[in-house]
């Protein structure tokens, strides 16, 4: 047993797409009832996807005692008490404008034709040859790098992360060659299966502000439970002291963290979860 194994969880922390959610983005009841009854032992449950919190809908419904989200990477902590529409930010860490500049330069050098979104706070932004995913309606069409501008529509609002998308790259392909192009202006994950990136700020990730949220709560990384199943999931995995691979993880994924579970169609999540509350008794 290792010393992680060894201390009773404190917080788990669990990816949406691909790790909680069924692939209809579906919360099956059996997992709705373990995560209500870790919250009942008292452990913490928070939320970590790349999805932004308009999209946070979808586990709205299940929220249980605190009902905190990171969301976006890392790039912001949200409280989902609201309910849909009406959630709160209680953390911003945004991508300088600067940097968010020089990765859109630098990228476009390396890969010609990727094309870019811009993800804020509360608006969605893209250039007008980026393919329409999940029936966005964006606030604004223009090229990136009016997007970031000064005097941009939206300027007022930190920017959260930079999509880029390439039509014919492979996706791990894209994403080391981002990785290299750009360096330590910015951090370059995906969880896409298409060559979709996502660009976030020089430090941020869903580790790093996963991390800033257990210090405010006095919970080492040993205490922590982590689940995922995608490349922007590796650090989060690293990092946690117990840390869970889906069944339908990506390679990287598997090589990452500490154990395994079954696939998100057959709730591997609560799979863990049960053992550990078992485990407790």
């Amino acid at each position: 047993m290792t010393p992680a194994e060894a201390l009773p969880p404190r917080l788990i922390a669990t990816d949406l797409d691909g790790t909680l959610l069924r692939d209809d983005k579906s919360v099956s009841d059996r997992t709705v009832a373990a995560l209500a009854a870790a919250e009942e032992a008292g452990i913490e449950v928070f939320f970590v996807t790349g999805r932004p919190a308009r999209w946070m809908d979808v586990v709205s419904d299940h929220v249980h005692g605190h009902g905190l989200a990171i969301c976006g990477n890392g790039a912001a902590v949200v409280d989902l008490h609201g309910g849909a529409g009406a959630h709160r930010f209680v953390k911003v860490r945004e991508l300088a404008r600067e940097n968010a500049l020089d990765a859109v330069g630098l990228l476009r050098e390396a890969a010609p034709g990727t094309m870019y979104a811009i993800e804020q706070t509360y608006g969605f932004y893209q250039e007008p040859e980026y393919p329409k995913m999940h029936m966005e309606i964006p606030d604004h069409l223009a090229p990136a790098e009016r997007l970031l501008a000064s005097d941009a529509p939206g300027a007022d609002e930190p920017v959260l992360k930079i999509l880029a998308f390439h039509p014919t790259i492979d996706p791990d392909a894209f994403l080391t060659l981002a990785r290299l192009a750009i360096g330590d202006r910015a951090n370059v994950t995906r969880s896409s299966p298409s060559a979709l990136l996502e660009i976030s700020g020089p430090d941020v990730s869903k580790a790093s502000t996963l991390a800033l949220c257990c210090a405010e709560r006095g919970i080492s990384h040993e205490e922590v439970v982590a689940f995922g199943d995608m490349p922007n999931d590796v650090e989060m995995l690293t990092w946690a002291g117990r840390s869970y691979a889906m069944g339908n993880a990506h390679p990287d994924v598997l090589a990452a963290a500490s154990g395994r579970t079954a696939a998100n169609n057959e709730d591997g999540v609560a799979v863990v979860i049960e053992r550990l509350l078992t485990e407790r008794v």
